[in-house]
């Protein structure tokens, strides 16, 4: 019965609107709303291509949310925005734990901290605030609009925008009028808990050459997940140990706090040069698993140890924007600090290794899980993890004048970011001899600092061959050089093994019996390693110091001169664009695009696998923009190829290694196309995008494939994982004149088909398949000059939308989890202007 419903409420937006686009030609406002009301819907005015343009000018395919649309449709963050974004695909384990695909581009397992770079580009304003293991989740209030820019920027936005960009643009302040506003949302979640937010803005004039602008919200989202009672028993049976998690059972334990603020001077020198330094702070604190087990109930897990994530960011930035002669001048620079903090149970890992050496006993069997009295303990771990992440950017470029015939945008760019990398995977009373050195209870221990730097200059022309003809070329000259240094592994046991006589030589080596990862590989004075040394009889005592500190040693370096030194990879070339743009007439638009983007090769943390190279996209699409009906009715579109080359791959390897090496070749079609109607007081609105992405060759365990078939991960013609075939939404808002104020109806309803939660056919079967879901919202409000009431329901069905499944390590089969969409929420908005 509700499958039906579902289908017969898509049916009916998606009919409804075909009825009404050939009459909105013909039809002419009847509903006349007061005057002092706010405009009911947005002109939407983008810079995509770093100029002011309207967004049916610009001739790349774009999606964009202006201000009014993101209140109405009650939205706060990443996960609710891009579901209205054809062409956005993500994966998430948890709030700001969230990687993004564009057109298809994913090969899945990407977001690792050691993993590659993202193929997406973020921007706030004019900086990027693209992060290596997550994408910044900005609270989104006060924004004037939501830009996303599908297939390769790389010409104007550089090495992490290869499958496309989205920008975050936030309102400016405005001299010319005090304005502020007060929002507030109390709400109820199905099978959960209640929340809700507070949020504020106050735009104060200085003068009449310079303003403030501040933001603040506080934001709670209740929680919904259940960490029920449950066991588990680990080898021998019977007399081996089992554990219970009586002391951690909750109900609704995944709830989530969110608070920060936004602060931006305009300061106007003269007629031509304004200044708008700026600052953000947010922090996140989450508490739970954002997953459930299907084995042990819909919203429900059960976890053995705590679980909570901190995350806290901030950004300074500055924009001076100008004009020498008659052309337009931007600098923008930013400096963001992130720091997160993150514990999680990691009991899954140790339930599946018990089963994995189940022929020799488990876990008890096979390693030396021992205190220090040398009894076996409680193999459960837990892994405490942080992160500090700082980024720097600069860009310059100028502008010739818009209404010139030719006119050109060039500029210069620099970034460097670095992740200072902290996982701590821990067994509470696990001996000193057999943790990693330095850190009792320590079964492994990552301590790495990595950097990223790209050096670019870029420019692109366009020129009027005709007043409806326009050629536009673009390139794009990068440097990438990227480094990666510091600890990764298990201990070694310092002590001395009396048949030998040297340190490091005892028995057991670790926890894990291991002779080879870890302490084992770190360096000594004379560049051998500590493995080396060992095997061949030389001298193991003279370990150097460990280079990032926290760490026992250093194993991730090169030796050179008796110093070591980061790993690095480097490389340089070039980017393109081609466009060619016809406009017959007024309100018709079509191009031609060709281009094509990169992302920069990185380093492997294991020191037997090598660096993986750039992969590279290139990208074909013919696409139209119409406006008709004096501006009620607009229909835009795209059809694509792209030829993904040598794709990065990401996954977890021996031990739940992170690996990346270059895979085959891919090839992604598809088509992308919105329409917006407006018929006197109802507003409909139809964003949908059809990808087909598919391998071009085997993909196998290695890079090279061995040729006798044993090793191929994903034959031929495997269709790419995480992004569905389909993805739709509509929006329907109809408003009437009340008395001096205005009331309305909304609904919005979204659907996804199925996908492969991983590119490898094993290992999607382990998972299981991201299902298909359809999710739906009401709204019911009234407005007035300076107040405003709403009464909402979101996912008005109660739909268990998958969002992402996976698993807590390589071998961890036994328990796929879900991350759902929020259940169903009813709640209460208001807010007033003054």
């Amino acid at each position: 019965m509700i499958v039906s419903m579902r289908r017969a409420v898509i049916s009916g937006l998606l009919a409804s609107t075909a009825l009404l686009l050939p009459a909105v030609a013909q039809a002419q406002e009847t509903q006349t709303a007061p005057e002092d009301l706010p405009p009911d819907r947005d002109e939407i005015v983008v810079t995509a291509q770093k100029r002011d343009e309207n967004i049916q000018s610009v001739p790349i395919s774009i999606q964009a949310i202006g201000t009014r649309k993101l209140d109405q449709l009650n939205i706060s963050n990443f996960n609710e925005f891009t579901q209205l974004l054809p062409s956005v695909a993500f994966q998430t384990s948890q709030p700001g734990v969230t990687t993004v695909y564009m057109r298809g581009v994913a090969s899945g397992g990407d977001g690792n901290h050691s993993g590659s770079l993202p193929s997406v580009g973020s921007y706030l304003d004019e900086q990027p605030v693209t992060t290596i293991g997550g994408t910044l989740d900005v609270h989104i209030y006060d924004i004037a609009r939501i830009e996303s820019l599908a297939g390769p920027q790389g010409t104007l936005y550089g090495a992490s925008s290869q499958a496309g960009t989205i920008r975050i643009i936030t309102n400016k302040p405005d001299a010319s009028a005090f304005d502020g506003r007060v929002d507030a949302e109390v709400n109820t979640v199905a099978h959960g808990g209640q929340g809700g937010k507070l949020e504020g803005m106050i735009n104060a004039p200085l003068s009449n050459w310079a303003a403030l602008r501040v933001v603040g919200f506080y934001q709670r989202d209740a929680g919904y997940i259940d960490n029920v009672p449950g066991t588990r028993s680990f080898l021998p049976q019977p007399g081996g140990i089992t554990v219970d998690n009586d002391e951690f059972v909750e109900d609704n334990y995944n709830d989530t706090e969110t608070w920060g603020g936004r602060a931006a001077l305009k300061v106007d020198l003269d007629e031509t040069w304004t200044v708008t330094p700026t600052v953000l702070y947010q922090e996140m604190r989450g508490h739970g698993s954002y997953a459930f087990d299907p084995q042990v109930g819909d919203l429900e897990v059960q976890r053995f140890y705590p679980e909570s994530r901190r995350d806290r960011f901030i950004q300074g930035a500055l924009t001076i924007e100008g004009k020498i002669g008659n052309w337009d001048v931007t600098y923008a620079g930013a400096y963001l600090d992130r720091k997160t903090y993150s514990s999680s149970d990691y009991t899954d890992y140790s339930e599946a290794y018990d089963n994995l050496y189940a022929s020799v006993g488990g876990l008890a069997g096979y390693f030396y899980y021992l205190d220090n009295a040398g009894n076996t303990i409680d193999p459960r771990q837990r892994v405490i993890g942080t992160d500090h992440f700082k980024k720097t950017s600069q860009e310059l470029r100028v502008a010739s004048p818009a209404e010139d015939p030719f006119r050109i945008v060039a500029g210069m760019f620099y970034q460097r970011q670095s992740n200072l990398i902290h996982q701590d995977y821990q067994i509470p009373n696990l001996g000193a001899d057999v943790s990693v050195n330095g850190s009792p209870g320590t079964l492994w221990l990552t301590q790495q600092h990595r950097v990223d730097k790209d050096y670019a200059m870029f420019g692109e022309a366009s020129l009027d061959l005709t007043p409806q003809l326009t050629f536009t070329a673009g390139g794009r000259a990068y440097i990438y050089d990227n480094s990666l240094i510091g600890f990764f592994g298990f201990g070694r046991n310092p002590g001395v093994d009396p048949a030998d006589g040297r340190p490091y030589t005892a028995s057991p080596f670790n926890a894990a019996g291991s002779s080879r990862t870890g302490v084992a590989g770190c360096y000594l004075t004379d560049g051998r390693t500590l493995r080396d040394a060992y095997l061949d009889g030389g001298d193991t005592s003279a370990l150097l110091p460990a280079m990032v500190e926290g760490g026992p040693c250093t194993n991730l370096a090169t030796y050179v001169d008796g110093k070591l030194i980061p790993k690095k990879t480097s490389g340089q070339g070039v980017t393109y664009r081609f466009n060619l743009t016809w406009k017959p007439s007024d309100g018709l638009m079509f191009y031609a695009v060709a281009s094509s983007g990169f992302r920069p090769g990185g380093i492997n943390r294991r020191g037997d696998v090598g660096p993986y190279s750039a992969d590279v996209l290139y990208n074909y699409e013919l696409g139209w923009k119409t406006t008709l009906a004096d501006g009620r009715l607009r229909f835009n579109g795209a059809i694509y190829q792209q030829s993904w080359k040598d794709f990065q791959f990401s996954f977890l390897g021996p031990n739940s290694f992170t690996i990346i090496q270059n895979g085959p070749d891919a090839r992604i079609r598809g088509v992308e196309m919105d329409a917006n109607a407006t018929l006197g007081g109802l507003n409909l609105t139809v964003a949908g995008s059809y990808t087909d992405a598919k391998t071009r060759e085997d993909l196998c365990a290695t890079q090279i494939c061995i040729g006798d078939g044993s090793d191929v991960l994903a034959p031929e013609g495997t269709r790419l994982p995480i992004t569905p075939r389909f993805k739709i939404s509509g929006t329907a808002r109809y408003s009437v004149p009340l008395g001096s104020g205005r009331g309305y109806i909304q609904g919005l309803v979204a659907h996804q088909s199925s996908a492969s939660s991983d590119i490898r056919i094993a290992k999607a079967a382990a998972l299981g398949r991201l299902e298909s879901y359809t999710t739906g919202n009401l709204a019911l409000g009234f407005e007035l000059a300076k107040f405003n009431f709403e009464l909402f329901a979101q996912n008005i069905w109660d739909e268990r939308g998958q969002i992402s499944r996976f698993q807590q390590c390589g071998a961890c089969d036994q328990r796929p989890l879900i991350v759902p969409i929020m259940p169903r929420t009813i709640g209460l908005r208001a807010g007033t202007r003054f």
